[in-house]
């Protein structure tokens, strides 16, 4: 059987961040799909007040219904994490396994969600003042693409270049988990751990010792499909259903 992988990216990125690891993959064989989702990169120009983190959600869950993507791997890079949580809440089993690559994980007893919940008090307020001020109320813009743990100089200016700003909406929009997001289901975390991005710390402390999770670690940073392509396609392929 032919291993059918689904990439979604994380806040500010785009498809193209997926670029490397994809060509690994299919390499091997496997189909591959990977999104930009509504309002980022080539579909910036989609941007609204509209377009929130349900929007994404439904980004998602229409292209595995429309291309009948059912056991299919779902992966998911940091903000991407609330969205994995929120299609696992809808498909469940419909999707062979969810991985979540130094993403954020809502916990397993959580109802309500919203992207700000994930981040400390101080984390948060300056985001929202963020979106208040620079963002006039409608975005939340990038920070420097050093902040996501690249250090070579090329790396920095090509993703730098490609970064776009978030809907306001997707970091304010609450949710509704009304099946236990991916409790119980396959799910694996891989964390980049050189350098840890401040923010997945705490995620990587709860989940490393969780026997309900696949863990493991990698070298490199936050931007894993950046700076560590082939290894962690290597990862993905043997995550692959049996």
């Amino acid at each position: 059987m032919t291993a059918t992988f689904v990439l979604i990216h994380g806040a500010w990125h785009g498809a193209w961040c997926w670029e490397a690891v994809a060509a690994d993959l299919r390499s091997h064989g496997a189909r591959v799909f990977a999104p930009s989702l509504t309002g980022l990169a080539e579909r910036a120009h989609l941007l609204g007040p509209q377009v929130g983190l349900s929007t994404h959600v439904q980004d998602v869950v229409s292209l595995i219904e429309f291309e009948r993507l059912d056991s299919c791997v779902l992966v998911g890079h940091s903000y991407g994490g609330n969205i994995l949580t929120a299609v696992a809440d809808r498909l469940r089993e419909r999707i062979a396994h969810y991985i979540y690559v130094d993403a954020v994980v809502p916990g397993d007893d959580v109802k309500q969600w919203a992207w700000n919940y994930f981040h400390s008090d101080a984390d948060r307020n300056a985001r929202l003042a963020l979106i208040r001020d620079k963002g006039q109320g409608q975005l939340l813009p990038p920070p420097p693409a050093s902040a996501f743990g690249l250090t070579d100089p090329e790396q920095i200016r090509q993703v730098e270049a490609r970064l776009t700003p978030m809907p306001a909406a997707t970091y304010t929009e609450i949710i509704e988990f009304r099946a236990g997001g991916s409790r119980g289901l396959r799910r694996s975390y891989i964390a980049g751990i050189e350098p840890r991005y401040p923010a997945m710390i705490a995620v990587h402390d709860r989940l490393r010792n969780d026997p309900n999770w696949l863990y493991q670690e990698m070298p490199g940073g936050h931007d894993l499909m950046v700076t560590e392509p082939r290894r962690l396609a290597q990862a993905l392929w043997e995550a692959r259903p049996a």
